[in-house]
Formats: C-alpha cells, structure tokens, sequence
C-alpha cells in the first residue's frame, strides 16, 4: 500500500469555532481522503478545540492523526512534532484559524509531479481584513527565483514543500520565537530548494484575521518581534552571503518587520523601550544594510531606519508625530534633486547623509498629490476677457532657479484621472496658461502659487491642474477643491455668450466648464426650414 501524497500539518491552539471550518476544509479536498494525512497537533488547548480534533479523528481514522501535548508557547513546538510522525510525498502547512479551497491540495500536487517542484506556492487571499501580500500572484510560474521576484515577501510557511528535501536538509522550525518561526523555515527551504513554483489561477488559502484579532502575529510587543526578527536575519545571513541577493531578501526586513516598529505606536512607548528598539534596529542596519539596500527603501521608512540607526531617537519620534498630524513633509528641490524635509534633515548634530532624504528612484506623484489643494478661486472679467484667478497649495519647497511650477488649464486626459498625480511623458510636456506668483505658506510646509489663467471661450471641460519638475522628471496634480466654496458661474462674451462654471468632480478635483449659452445643432437648420415651409403653406391658404 502507497502511502499518501501529501501530509497537512496543523498546529491547534485555542482556535474554535474557525477550527471547525480549517478541518472541513481539508476532509472536502478534491484529492481525496486515500491520498491525504492529517497531523493535528493540540497544544494545550482550553476551548474545546482539542474535543473538536479527537471528534474529526474518530470521524475520520484512516486519515487523521491527532497528538495532544502542553502548551509550548506558539506553533513551531506542535509543527515539528508533526513533521516526525508525516508519512506524505508533500508536507503543508495551514493555520488553525485558516482554510483552503476544495482543489487546493490536488492543484499543487499535480504541479509539483508535472514540473519537479520542490516547492510550490498556491494564491493565499485574507479575510476580515487580513493583509496579504499579492504582488507575488500576478500569474503561474513553475520556476521562480527567492531573489528576483516578490517571494521575499511571501515567508509564510503556508506551502507545499516535497518532504524529501525537508528531511534530507532536517528542516525544523525554531522553537524560541514566539513571531516568525516560520520564516527561518521557508527561507531555509526555498534557498535549498531545485524549483519554486507559484500558482495563481485559483484562490488556495484563505488566512482569517480572527474577529478579536487574538492570532500570535498580532500580539507580540515591539522588543519580542526585534528579537526574533534579529534572529531570522542572522539565520538568513548564514544561508545567503552579502550581496545583492541578500540585499534582495532582507529588504522584506527592512521594509516591513523592522519598519513596522517605528509607526504611530512608536512615541506611545516608555523611553527606556524606544531607547532599546533603536539600538536593536541600529545593530541590525550596521550589520545589514548596504547602500543599495537603504536606497531601495522608500524614504519615509529609510529615514526613519536611519534615524533610529544614529540613535536620534527623539528626533525619530518628532518625524513620526509630525507625518502623523500633518501628513507627509514637503519636498525641498536643489540642483535637480528632491528631498524630503523630514525632522533630521541637514542636522549637523545628527551628520545624516542627504541621500538619506533624498527620493531615489521612486515613485513620488502620491506624496506629490497630498500636499496639492485649492485655497480660493474667483473670476475676473474685462469685457469679453475671462480670467480664472486662483491660490493652490503645493508640498513643494525650493528656490527659483530649481523649482519649476506651472498652474496649467487644459483638457485632463484619462489616463491622469486616477488617484495621486502622473508622471509625464516627453511628449505630454505642459503648455502654459498663464501667469503665477510663488510665495512660501505660512507653516514652511508648502509654497502657495497664485495664478491668473485665461479661459478660452470654446465648448470644454477642462481640469486645473498644477505641474511640478521633480529631480528631472514632470508630474501632473489634480488640484483638489477641499470642500472650499467655489466661484459662481457665469455669463460672459457679448456676441456670442457663453457660461463658465467651476465644479467639483466625483474625484473632489476643480474642473472648469465653458459652453455657449445656445448653439444651433446639427441638422438643426434643415428642421427650422420645413417648420417655416410648412407654416408658409397654412399662411397662403
């Protein structure tokens, strides 16, 4: 007799009732129960989960396998428990609070046998408000790379993985972290793996956030996620060697673990733990984080990684208080090169590199948008001459000779009516339309540009939008109304009159409208003159 394809490891604790939904989820698999093994794991649960494993054993006994042990303190104990008892070809994993989709398991099999996977990745979605990154299923790929493709971000252990290589590599989880134990696993095992396979074509997992948020991820402080994050690099770094693939995987690090410590909860904590955070985040940045890594970060979280790296600790909570309240800080332009003015910036105390605040290679139209809005609007009108005189607020600092604004009226073309700002193309360079003045705002967050722009008296709908020449490229900004009361319409031009009207669109950006007042449409004239015939008729009569 075979044994079976593929063994399901679950590790239980305290997971009812979305334990019961995880265990009909893999006794309905298409696969069928002669090729599929269960190892449930119990680890000391309370609340009737472990009478729920015992009842799906009974239920089903060629299939399950249910251990019960103590409380080790998280998933990695119950997992490796699991993985000495697993008989299967393949070994999955699935959280106790999670379930799959009905073909899930046959899907991923079938592709490991058809292209010699030795891990392969099935499209994982969350539900009630899970996040899950999906960068990673934009299509199916039987061999993709741990370093040149979204997979860094991807850890979970939530895989097919062949257990020959699991076993031959004695591939187990860490038991001393109570975050992430996960990772040092599936890293180690894609690193070692022949071939990484990714199914996209089918909705596999589906990872619950639990209605009282009581998964593990969510209730580990910020020193116990430092501690076990330090832990999976240094594990990771003694797999990969430096480089660009380090860099490569270590990003995910950077970007998410480490930078989830330092957001609005940070300035909430007692000094003596943001003191600790920083000097856990500044050993692994000295030991970690390469020029090339840093300027791969966006500069929000590179500047906050760095500021917590030089120990500038309050100076990393007055970033972080301030972006809280006023949103994001402007850009300070110089010599064609933009930088953010986050607190830090040019501190000779501090002796942070500008590259540091400076956007490298990012996409900056969304922070450009943020800070771009209306501050008042109204007409001017000299006989047939209508001018729209308006204020915007621009996050934008700089002097004249490398601040480039212009305040253009023009047809706004569809591809720019989406949220945030465009970048332009060489051929889509902005027309001017009028004259402006530039002044610093009153808070030095912004500059206020005033501009007076002529209306064309043509038949159009038109959007005012600003653009801004940064550090060598053009983006193009909506300009938002904010909710301010906009200029009244009206009439203008003598022999052929026309309306203006300024409006806000369903985007909550100024849009101008021009028409004539009456216009004689198409076929039109032919229908006036059989009207007129026709009454010339009843008139000879």
């Amino acid at each position: 007799m075979t044994g079976p394809d593929v063994t399901v490891v679950v590790a239980v604790y305290n997971t009812m009732p979305y334990l019961t939904d995880c265990l009909n989820s893999l006794v309905g698999q298409s696969i069928g129960l002669d090729r599929l093994e269960v190892v449930a794991v119990d680890d000391g649960s309370t609340d009737g989960s472990s009478a729920e494993l015992d009842r799906f054993a009974e239920r089903y006994p060629g299939t399950f396998k249910v251990i019960h042990q103590a409380n080790s303190g998280g998933p990695a104990a119950p997992s490796n428990r699991a993985l000495e008892v697993a008989t299967g070809r393949f070994v999955y994993f699935i959280g106790s609070d999670d379930h799959l989709g009905e073909e899930a398991l046959a899907r991923m099999v079938d592709y490991a046998d058809e292209h010699g996977s030795d891990v392969v990745i099935g499209k994982m979605v969350g539900t009630n408000g899970r996040y899950v990154h999906q960068k990673l299923y934009k299509k199916n790929d039987p061999d993709i790379s741990l370093y040149h493709s979204s997979l860094p971000f991807t850890l979970a252990n939530t895989k097919l993985f062949r257990r020959e290589l699991v076993e031959r590599h004695r591939l187990r989880f860490p038991e001393d972290l109570p975050v992430g134990s996960d990772q040092p696993f599936t890293i180690e095992a894609c690193v070692r793996a022949g071939k990484i396979s990714v199914l996209s074509d089918y909705t596999f997992y589906y990872a619950v956030k639990r209605g009282d948020s009581s998964n593990i991820t969510y209730r580990a402080d910020h020193l116990s996620r430092l501690r076990c994050t330090a832990s999976i690099m240094r594990h990771a770094a003694s797999l990969v060697e430096a480089g660009p693939d380090r860099d490569a995987l270590f990003k995910r690090h950077f970007s998410w673990e480490l930078a989830k410590l330092l957001q609005g909860d940070f300035p909430a904590l007692d000094e003596d733990t943001r003191r600790q955070v920083c000097a856990g985040i500044a050993a692994l940045a000295d030991e970690y984080l390469t020029d090339g890594l840093r300027d791969s970060l966006d500069v929000k979280r590179r500047v906050r990684i760095c500021l917590a790296q030089a120990g500038a600790v309050d100076t990393l909570v007055r970033a972080i208080t301030e972006e809280a309240e006023h949103g994001a800080p402007p850009f300070h332009l110089e010599d064609d090169r933009a930088f953010a003015v986050y607190p830090g910036f040019r501190d000779k105390d501090l002796g942070i590199p500008d590259r540091v605040y400076e956007l490298v290679g990012e996409a900056v139209p969304g922070r450009l948008a943020q800070g771009t809005e209306l501050v008042d609007a109204g007409w001017d009108q000299t006989g047939d001459d209508l001018r729209l005189v308006l204020t915007a607020r621009v996050g934008v600092l700089g002097d004249t000779g490398s601040l480039t604004v212009r305040l253009v009226q023009g047809a706004m073309p569809k591809s720019a009516d989406k949220p945030g700002a465009r970048r332009l193309t060489d051929r889509q360079e902005p027309v001017s339309a009028g004259e402006f003045t530039r002044t610093p705002a009153e808070d030095d967050r912004a500059t206020l540009l005033r501009a007076i722009i002529p209306v064309p008296p043509e038949k159009a709908k038109r959007g005012v939008r600003v653009y801004v020449d940064v550090a060598g490229s053009t983006y193009e900004i909506p300009v938002k109304t904010g909710g301010l009361p906009l200029p009244l319409a009206r009439r203008w031009r003598q022999a052929v009159p026309y309306r203006v009207a300024a409006n806000q669109n369903p985007k909550g950006r100024l849009v101008i409208t021009t028409a004539p007042l009456w216009e004689i449409r198409p076929g039109a004239g032919k229908r006036l003159r059989h009207m007129l015939s026709r009454l010339k008729r009843k008139v000879t009569r």
